[in-house]
């Protein structure tokens, strides 16, 4: 059984805490990216923050998503609250490995509508590449949070990999089952659509995008998203990674059963206003682990707004103490 915790107040701002203050946020000790080989001939990219005596908490983002996309002021507001930070790119995203097999854009419509196709990895994969990092690391266990996409590998990175997850929070995912998590189909053309053009071309189109997926309740400035579509291209932007990504999602199996027997405190966060993946899909991720935790925040899109950061770290951290 989920218990939906009482929503936080989001229209006040949370208490100061000195923790926070930009100078101590600035003392982190940040590493250089590195590279990790994984699985398959799989390497990954990755950067750490704060101590590594700290608990380990591995920050899995989603479909597309490169580690950039877990700003630094949140990574060393997490660091600060105890935890030894790890973002990663995925493969096919960012500074990690590019998998050599071509996806056309009919397969994905094939297993939309629920054809069968060959894709190239599946979110098992995914998970496998995660725990592979923990390996190269030396950590046999660690808390771990998943945006979207990163949501459904950390759920099955805790069923098929026991005992490597201390705590898990889902933000804005699902379990795989379609009849939840849906997308709204106003943003299935710009999801398909050819993606051409230089980096003008993807930062204009990013900007646009993330002002409809985004949170309404905490819009981003116009400048932040651009500096960060920018910073995405710089690293490395594969638009063969992102159908490979899609069908990875698309032909995922319905966790919902196995969630069942998940034994971890578990903390879901979803909000009210996400286009990407329906409310649906955390309500229905929250009741299928025992004990799971809730949030749903208001005005919240398809995005971490920078102005939840505090509320975020504080829930992170409590659901890590829950592990004991």
């Amino acid at each position: 059984m989920s218990t939906e915790i009482p929503t936080p107040d989001f229209t006040a701002p949370p208490a100061a805490d000195p923790a926070d203050d930009p100078t101590a946020l600035a003392a982190v000790t940040a590493s250089r990216e590195q590279h990790a080989p994984v699985n398959d001939g799989v390497d990954l990219c990755f950067q750490t923050f704060g101590d590594p005596d700290d608990e380990p908490l591995l920050l899995v983002m989603g479909l597309s998503g490169p580690m950039n996309w877990w700003d630094e002021p949140l990574c060393r507001m997490l660091a600060r609250r105890g935890f030894y930070v790890i973002r990663y790119d995925n493969r096919d995203t960012g500074r990690s490995s590019r998998i050599r097999r071509r996806v056309p854009l009919s397969w994905v419509v094939r297993a939309f509508v629920g054809l069968p196709v060959d894709a190239p990895y599946g979110i098992g994969d995914l998970a496998d590449d995660a725990a592979g990092l923990l390996d190269h690391l030396g950590l046999a266990s660690a808390h771990v949070v998943g945006v979207s996409m990163g949501g459904m590998i950390v759920q099955h990175l805790a069923l098929h990999h026991p005992g490597r997850v201390r705590s898990m929070v889902s933000i804005m995912s699902t379990t795989g089952r379609r009849t939840v998590g849906w997308q709204h189909p106003r943003l299935l053309p710009a999801l398909v659509a050819p993606r051409r053009g230089g980096k003008d071309t993807y930062v204009e189109t990013s900007a646009r995008f993330w002002g409809v997926i985004g949170s309404p309740g905490y819009p981003d400035p116009e400048e932040v998203v651009r500096a960060r579509a920018a910073e995405t291209w710089d690293r490395g932007v594969s638009n063969a990674g992102t159908l490979r990504h899609m069908l990875a999602v698309i032909t995922q199996d319905d966790r919902t059963r196995d969630l069942h027997a998940l034994r971890v405190p578990t903390l879901v966060i979803h909000g009210d206003a996400d286009l990407m993946v329906n409310l649906s899909g955390g309500r229905a991720t929250a009741r299928a682990v025992p004990d799971a935790e809730l949030v749903v925040v208001p005005g919240m899109g398809h995005d971490v707004p920078e102005p939840l950061y505090p509320t975020f770290a504080d829930a992170i951290r409590r659901t890590a103490d829950r592990a004991g």
